[in-house]
């Protein structure tokens, strides 16, 4: 999925390891899934899952159809293996399974036809809150990947992303482009935990 907006180009630095990376970087899928991936587990761990998952499937990228129709059983044990893709890989490998359903079924399994032509922000919004696991923080945090780094722009982007939108912003995964920013969204939701917390601890 590295694309071009004009004559920049668009790459992914978000898994810390250069190949996850590349395959996030030209693979709607992947990223898709990357995000799926990313609760209750650390960034880098839920993006460079994908790459892992084609490396267990004996492939250099994900196949929809493939994913979708797999043995359940099977798959999950792709998911269990060490190092296992997830905190919870069991339920984490029927998400992603149910995803793949979702989209052979909607989209002939192409996940980049999600956003290709979604004619506003509101109108990719409500598409990526369709996807099974896809509530709508983390459709508007994909949405604001989409838009900050991978040049999918529909009129009103930023708006129908929230604050995850926002220029300049360290608020989530959109906002990863190397090391640095890395640490400083790590340091944001550690705030953003702790500050909720000490409200939670207020009101009881």
């Amino acid at each position: 999925m590295t694309q071009s907006n004009g004559s920049t180009a668009h790459t992914l630095q978000i898994a810390q390891q250069p190949e996850a990376d590349e395959l996030l970087g030209r693979s709607p899928l992947a990223a898709m899934i990357g995000m799926l991936l990313d609760q209750q587990v650390p960034m880098e761990w839920a993006f460079s899952g994908p790459f892992t998952l084609a490396q267990r499937m004996g492939s250099e990228d994900l196949d929809a159809h493939e994913i979708a129709a797999y043995d359940p059983e099977a798959f999950t044990q792709l998911f269990t293996a060490k190092p296992a893709l997830h905190r919870y890989p069991g339920s984490m490998a029927k998400r992603v399974q149910q995803l793949c359903q979702f989209l052979v079924a909607e989209y002939d399994g192409d996940a980049g036809a999600v956003w290709s032509d979604a004619g506003t922000g509101a109108e990719l919004l409500k598409r990526l809150k369709a996807l099974p696991g896809f509530g709508t923080q983390k459709a508007q945090i994909f949405l604001a990947l989409l838009g900050k780094q991978l040049g999918v722009r529909p009129t009103g982007w930023r708006a129908a992303a929230g604050p995850y939108g926002e220029a300049g912003s360290h608020r989530s995964v959109a906002d990863i482009t190397g090391p640095d920013s890395l640490a400083r969204v790590r340091a944001y939701k550690q705030e953003a935990k702790a500050a909720a917390k000490a409200a939670a601890a207020k009101k009881s």
